[in-house]
């Protein structure tokens, strides 16, 4: 069992954004940057294209909708997407609020306080 279906199952606590019946998004809680949100299907699988084409798409679809509420809720250039998937073996679509290209390298991390964390996932959730 992976530590995004702990979160899932409610065993481990998150900054949730949004939830529906196969996705949730939440805030990584190593950012890259402000906002740095995680969109992860809510049955385990571990390649992104093992999924189903359907499967795929809804998470894009899904992943778009979070996108747009980042957009309105931090400031930033644009919202960067990554699919990596190798430091959890189960898919996550990574959305970061980006400036620059380094905001997407990983390697440059944010130290937020919990207080930040909730109020970046309220207002990116109320955007939702």
């Amino acid at each position: 069992m992976s530590i995004f279906t702990k979160i899932i199952n409610g065993e481990i606590p998150c900054y949730k954004i949004a939830e529906d019946d196969s996705f949730i998004a939440f805030l990584d809680i190593n950012p890259n940057a402000k906002g740095h949100t995680l969109v992860v299907p809510k049955q385990e699988e571990n390649k992104l294209f093992d999924l189903s084409k359907e499967e795929y798409l809804a998470l894009m679809n899904f992943s778009y909708k979070v996108a747009k509420a980042i957009e309105k809720s931090i400031s930033c250039k644009r919202v960067g997407m990554s699919v990596i998937g190798l430091e959890v073996p189960h898919v996550h679509v990574h959305l970061i609020p980006i400036n620059s290209m380094a905001d997407m390298q990983f390697m440059k991390k944010e130290k937020l306080t919990n207080d930040e964390f909730l109020e970046f996932a309220e207002e990116i959730s109320s955007n939702f």
